[in-house]
């Protein structure tokens, strides 16, 4: 851990936090044919976790950022061992429960992929109160605090990591879902960033101006809205702002999110204005979905088109 915030003193960052961390496994196959034997092509394993994610995007173009996660048990040995040797600065606590297990099964026919997602094992009181005892030490450095994925425990848990943030004067995105969505709202989370889906869930409303607006009357600053392949949407207490796709990219869509999550923070720490950060998020996007794994950009994407003569 010692070495990891070396890199990182005396710079400000931005710090991300993954209560519930996993190691991913990518398996790529042909096509998916349920009830039967597959060979599999490809084989990616890696460090992740949403937050994780974020952190990778961000190593991988430039932007200091230092990720916080609680490791342990066989599977913990491999995610610390991976994540060391990707270059990413990090943070870990060792935790007694065993680092969870993700699959995402990629079929090369195009076909949407196939996620098996552990549960992970809840934090203890005394583990999550040493994960924030480690967050605020490095809130010192942090421009920005992204906080990402399901909290290791009860919902309030988010509210707790909020409070620590701003205790600290860092503005905060959450990107997390349900009842914790909900308590990162009444805590006062600068930004939030949930899919439709998963707005529509937490709010109880169809209609996605009006959830997110919900979610700002509770306490939140802003909500970023994912929407799929009809891009972003930011509400905002005075205005709301729409940002479509740069265009459509096949591939894997699991690190979109994240990707998204990452270029708001990036925006955020440079005090971006909404509209140059949304369009920045969704060309990010667009290139984690062509990038074979979570947590990467295929570069190429972002890349300006050649025009036609």
């Amino acid at each position: 851990m010692a070495s990891s915030f070396e890199q990182i003193r005396e710079r400000t960052v931005i710090v991300t936090l993954t209560p519930n961390p996993a190691l991913d496994l990518s398996h790529q196959v042909d096509a998916l044919v349920p009830g039967t034997t597959h060979r599999v092509r490809t084989v990616h394993e890696r460090a992740g976790g949403k937050g994780l994610n974020v952190s990778r995007v961000l190593h991988q173009l430039g932007c200091a950022t230092l990720a916080l996660a609680p490791v342990g048990g066989l599977v913990g040995e491999a995610f610390r061992a991976e994540l060391a040797g990707s270059g990413v600065p990090h943070g870990l606590l060792p935790v007694r429960g065993g680092t969870r297990r993700t699959v995402a099964v990629v079929p090369a026919d195009g076909a949407e992929p196939t996620l098996l997602n552990e549960p992970g094992v809840p934090l203890s009181d005394g583990e999550w109160a040493a994960l924030l005892a480690l967050l605020e030490v490095t809130l010192r450095q942090a421009r920005v605090l992204v906080c990402s994925g399901s909290p290791a425990g009860p919902a309030e848990r988010m509210a707790d990591v909020v409070r620590s943030a701003r205790a600290a004067k860092v503005p905060v995105i959450v990107d997390t879902t349900g009842e914790a969505l909900l308590a990162a709202a009444r805590a006062g989370a600068d930004l939030l960033k949930p899919n439709a889906a998963e707005l529509r869930e937490a709010t109880g409303i169809a209609e996605p101006v009006a959830a997110a607006g919900k979610l700002i009357a509770a306490g939140a600053g802003a909500v970023v809205v994912s929407r799929g392949p009809e891009g972003l949407l930011a509400v905002l207490p005075d205005r709301v702002v729409a940002v479509a796709p740069p265009r459509r990219v096949a591939g894997n869509p699991t690190g979109a999110g994240d990707a998204v999550v990452a270029a708001l923070a990036r925006g955020l720490a440079e005090e971006q204005g909404w509209e140059a950060m949304l369009q920045t998020a969704a060309r990010w996007s667009a290139a984690a979905v062509a990038a074979p794994v979570a947590g990467e950009l295929d570069l190429s994407v972002l890349e300006p088109r050649p025009s036609r003569s």
